[in-house]
């Protein structure tokens, strides 16, 4: 899945990735790999506007 599919809005995009996190996946890698995502890309997108991932609880905030 491309990023240009996501939500483009960072909040949103923030919001969307999370809930896949909480409800589906037990980390951001399982995330990526399952849904064909670049962990990197998406890392650095959410960091453009302010958002970092934290492992302990596996979410961005």
């Amino acid at each position: 899945m491309e990023l240009s599919s996501l939500p483009q809005d960072p909040a949103m995009l923030m919001s969307y990735i999370n809930t896949k996190l909480r409800d589906v996946y037990r980390s951001l890698d399982d995330l990526c790999d399952d849904m064909h995502i670049d962990k990197d890309a998406l890392t650095a997108r959410l960091a453009e506007a302010g958002f970092e991932y934290s492992v302990e609880y596996n979410k961005f905030w």
